[in-house]
């Protein structure tokens, strides 16, 4: 008998599947080298090995109980209020500077860190995280991300 995870692992398996099948449908354009389902089916091709691993993972794994889960409803709300703050700051500070500090404070909230050197972790994480995001959207996949007004950056 499936558990939790391993029925949610073959939602999403059917849903990768069935989307991955419509990306089939997709007409190229002879203009472009790569059509418009190639991103697609990458995500929706990992999605689905992804959640096939998770459903054999729930059919082969020993059956033990598992605690309850906690319910930090006030972790919730302090998410979303910290998504929500990086969604305004975005138009002021850029994308590159409302990144960093989400992800800094994202990162914060969730494990707090202890001492320098974790919070050093933090910032390199968030750095790490920002550079990268940039680089693949800006430079590689020429997607225009927000300038702030306030930096210019």
């Amino acid at each position: 008998m499936l558990g939790r995870d391993g029925w949610a692992g073959l939602a999403v398996l059917a849903a990768s599947l069935v989307l991955f099948w419509l990306t089939l449908g997709l007409k190229d354009s002879p203009l472009v080298p790569i059509g418009p389902g190639f991103y697609p089916r990458i995500v929706l091709g990992v999605t689905a090995a992804l959640s096939a691993w998770l459903v054999i993972a729930a059919i082969l794994s020993p059956k033990r109980p598992r605690p309850g889960p906690t319910l930090q409803y006030g972790m919730v709300v302090a998410m979303f209020a910290v998504f929500g703050l990086y969604v305004g700051a975005l138009s002021f500070l850029g994308f590159r500077v409302a990144t960093f500090l989400y992800v800094a404070s994202a990162n914060a909230l969730l494990d707090p860190p202890r001492g320098a050197r974790g919070w050093g972790r933090t910032a390199l994480v968030a750095l790490l995280t920002a550079a990268a995001t940039y680089f693949i959207f800006e430079r590689y996949l020429l997607v225009l991300l927000p300038r702030g007004s306030w930096t210019g950056f």
